[in-house]
């Protein structure tokens, strides 16, 4: 049976989920990796999620990131290569059929590394985005309960619309602070 679609309330505890699957992570890359961000839903407050942790992996070297599979495997990740997004390296952490854990791990200028970025702190400092983007997951959950590619294509359109205004949002705060 396919996985459940489950948007839940804001859980607190998804920080510390973070830091700690962030040291193991560190443990594994060492000076491989740059920069660890929590990335997607679950890390912004208030705001109802999936419970699946996302990992924003920064490293030096994408092409050495390969040969450290055998050592997320150890720690109980699935590496997936690319998964549909070129230059990146992915890595799935399960429960059984439950996503506990996503890596998302890019060479360090890799474009996706600032899309993510732009897309959460845009969230966090835009609430009705952010409310509109929670009552979305909520209705295709709704819809799509039993089925994560539906559920996934209905935030594409949403998604490519707020990193426009996220990017351009970045662009604005970046003018700001050298105007200071």
């Amino acid at each position: 049976m396919a996985r459940r679609i489950d948007v839940v309330s804001y859980n607190p505890a998804w920080v510390a989920k973070f830091e700690a699957e962030e040291k193991r992570i560190k443990a594994i890359f060492g000076t491989n990796a740059l920069e660890i961000h929590h990335i997607g839903s679950t890390a912004i407050p208030g705001l109802m999620a999936k419970p699946t942790i996302d990992l924003l992996l920064v490293v030096n070297d994408i092409e050495a990131v390969d040969a450290l599979d055998p050592e997320m495997k150890a720690i109980g990740y699935r590496p997936k290569g690319e998964n549909g997004i070129p230059g990146r390296r992915y890595f799935q952490k399960l429960a059984g059929e439950v996503h506990l854990y996503h890596v998302h791990a890019f060479q360090a200028g890799h474009p996706e590394i600032a899309r993510h970025l732009n897309f959460r702190d845009f969230l966090l400092h835009n609430q009705d985005e952010a409310t509109a983007y929670q009552i979305l997951k909520l209705r295709l959950a709704d819809q799509f309960p039993y089925d994560p590619e539906g559920y996934n294509n209905g935030k594409t359109d949403f998604i490519r619309e707020v990193d426009q205004r996220a990017a351009s949002w970045r662009l604005a705060s970046a003018k700001d602070a050298y105007d200071v």
